[in-house]
């Protein structure tokens, strides 16, 4: 009615009648003691109390809205706010994708990202610390559910000054000499195994500089001084370059080494919520294509 200022239009608008929308109009002055429009046989204005009333409506009305939702949230036991554990790898598109996913399903959700090694990920959902976790190749523990989530090659960070630079593609036996940058073995140990199964496979074992911090801040530094390797998984490889002027990212082949990224929730949790951050995931994984043999 605000916008109209004509009784008729408003109505149909509204879909009621005209005779409808007047009653309730006067039943709201009433019950806020004061005339909310100036009516003549011409024209129909908003008085000041109308004016003010038309501008803090909307708000009060969104504020009321928001407040049903989480109402209905709560009275079908689901929380509002999910503890998501993520390995450092995945900060850099595989939670992104996820979080954006969420905000469009579940605007209504707050996420606590909290980042950790994938060792410690499982250990947290069951102590009932997490609700949610994202790990790489994340080693089994009773009370855990796993799911793959995403599928993709293991790729090679060194600097755009190390001698395999110019290599398009290389192949695991040209590491022989190198250094390579990885993960304390404990933060995640299916991970590093793969790595070192790989090398083992063609005919060596490699030289390893373990580290316990997040790979961003205690890795590119070092590969950037060009006597180092980094094996990590093609998305973050890909971006932590970008952001890392004089370091490029290679293929590695023969044999190409998989990462596997996998989503995790405690077993035996009925949380309608994580439910739904899980069904989200899939769907993101399935929208993005990040499974090479998609779940049924």
């Amino acid at each position: 009615m605000a916008e109209e200022l004509h009784f008729g239009r408003a109505a149909a608008r509204l879909y009621i009648a005209q005779p409808s929308l007047s009653h309730q109009i006067r039943k709201l002055e009433e019950a806020l003691g004061t005339p909310l429009f100036v009516r003549s046989s011409r024209s129909v204005q908003l008085t000041a109390a109308g004016r003010t009333l038309a501008r803090e409506a909307p708000e009060a009305l969104a504020a009321l809205e928001r407040a049903v939702q989480r109402t209905r949230l709560s009275g079908a036991g689901i929380t509002a706010t999910i503890r998501l554990g993520y390995t450092p790898v995945t900060g850099l598109g595989t939670l992104t994708a996820l979080l954006d996913a969420l905000r469009e399903d579940h605007p209504d959700f707050v996420v606590d990202a909290r980042e950790l090694f994938s060792a410690e990920i499982p250990e947290r959902l069951r102590a009932g610390e997490l609700d949610v976790g994202l790990a790489l190749s994340p080693p089994p523990l009773d009370g855990v559910k796993s799911e793959l989530l995403r599928e993709e090659p293991v790729t090679a960070v060194l600097s755009a000054r190390h001698r395999l630079a110019g290599a398009a593609r290389i192949p695991v036996k040209a590491l022989r000499e190198e250094t390579l940058l990885l993960f304390a073995r404990r933060l995640a140990p299916a991970y590093y195994d793969t790595i070192i199964a790989a090398c083992q496979e063609a005919g060596f074992s490699p030289t390893i500089c373990a580290f316990d911090e997040p790979p961003v801040s205690a890795t590119l530094a070092r590969l950037s001084s060009g006597r180092e390797v980094s094996l990590a998984p093609a998305s973050f490889a890909e971006h932590a370059a970008k952001t890392s002027p004089g370091t490029v990212v290679r293929e590695v082949v023969d044999p190409s080494i998989p990462a596997e990224l996998s989503v995790l929730w405690p077993a035996n949790d009925p949380s309608p919520a994580i439910a739904h951050v899980v069904d989200t995931a899939r769907r993101c994984a399935e929208r993005n294509e990040w499974l090479r043999h998609p779940v049924a």
